[in-house]
């Protein structure tokens, strides 16, 4: 019999490399001598660096930024085992992290860091391809300040650069890629993000998601007009029509910038952790798959990794048995059975302080799995 264990990450208590391994050895308690195979997962957002490195046996790379209010910081992204991939989260340079509720101020924030990261998988780091997370941003600027890091020129009526920030959007008059080296243009990058927000409008960047990086009602008209009028110069000066692309608002407009002035194309982040874990090869002979992440609900049918898994079983391996372990399990769970999990279970056995769940959240996940052994061994 053979086990493919393919969860994600539970946050903050493990990563699905620890998932994974906490699956293996409750199952091995019963069923010592079947077959295992580890993918570590992830769907584009928080830990999908971690999940990608560890199932390519890749590593971590430190490098020397500026954080979304340009003080300087340390962020890292991931080399992937082949050596010409690059996964970079951009949260790890420009996230919310880096702001507090005093100094959170999306007129003033840039994705230069981001930028940095992404300059530095190529120039230094010889990478060829890019997977950039795109979620958790401090920012507004429409990925400007990652433009101006690539080597883009954003300049106002006097031939200067203009300011960083979503609140200076509306001095752009000219747009020089002129300085962008050949390297940044070519390398082709793979946008993760599961957002199909647009630039602007009531359902944009500045509208939805500028309230929780501290915009006002009168500072989300100011950045929405800004990023309006940055949409209509990538327009005419670039050809290129992304005011109302689904996911361009994504990340503050970050997925504008990198559809405007890189190499790259939008994906659900976890078709590329599939793709890039090779995931469908593990699956072809599989009996039985266990997915799972920190919660399960109604929501995990757009783009979680538990259905994404479950899709690429029903793809390749329409026979093998995919189960679902959740550290929380909430309503609407029909619809993810009909995409292809055939049962669901929680892992936390009673009444506990979320505390309590996550710091035992590997010993409960290794014993839901010697469950769930006990349960397969008759079909031995």
């Amino acid at each position: 019999m053979k086990f493919v264990l393919a969860p994600d990450s539970f946050k903050e208590s493990m990563t699905a490399k620890e998932a994974a391994a906490a699956l293996e050895r409750g199952l091995r308690k019963v069923l010592p001598n079947a077959t295992y195979q580890q993918v570590p997962m992830a769907d584009g957002g928080e830990g999908t660096v971690q999940s990608l490195v560890d199932a390519t046996n890749g590593q971590f790379v430190e490098e020397a930024v500026l954080d979304p209010l340009g003080q300087p910081t340390s962020a890292r992204f991931g080399l992937l085992g082949d050596q010409t991939t690059a996964v970079i989260e951009m949260a790890a340079a420009s996230g919310i992290q880096f702001v507090s509720e005093q100094t959170k101020n999306p007129l003033k924030t840039s994705t230069f860091g981001t930028g940095q990261l992404i300059r530095a998988a190529v120039e230094k780091h010889g990478a060829t391809k890019i997977i950039i997370g795109i979620g958790g941003s401090a920012t507004n600027d429409g990925g400007a300040g990652m433009a101006e890091a690539l080597g883009v020129k954003l300049l106002d009526t006097n031939g200067k650069p203009i300011q960083r920030g979503g609140g200076h959007l509306d001095d752009l008059v000219t747009i020089d890629v002129s300085g962008v080296p050949e390297a940044i243009r070519e390398v082709e990058i793979d946008i993760a993000s599961d957002v199909t927000n647009p630039l602007t409008g009531e359902k944009g960047a500045s509208a939805v998601f500028g309230p929780q990086k501290g915009a006002t009602p009168e500072m989300i008209k100011t950045l929405d007009a800004n990023l309006h009028h940055y949409a209509e110069v990538i327009k005419v000066q670039l050809g290129k029509d992304l005011e109302h692309q689904p996911g361009a608002g994504a990340a503050g407009g970050l997925g504008t910038g990198l559809l405007a002035f890189t190499n790259s194309q939008m994906r659900r982040g976890v078709d590329i952790v599939v793709e890039m874990t090779h995931l469908k090869e593990a699956l072809k002979d599989a009996d039985v798959v266990i997915t799972g992440e920190g919660g399960i609900d109604f929501q995990t049918q757009y783009g979680k990794t538990p259905t994404g898994v479950s899709l690429a079983a029903k793809e390749v391996n329409p026979d093998a048995t995919v189960i679902a372990v959740g550290g929380r399990i909430g309503d609407g769970l029909d619809t993810l059975y009909e995409l292809g999990i055939r049962a669901i279970f929680p892992i936390v056995p009673g009444a506990m302080s979320l505390s309590e769940a996550m710091n035992s959240g590997q010993e409960n996940l290794e014993r839901v799995a010697e469950s769930l052994g006990r349960l397969f061994k008759r079909f031995e």
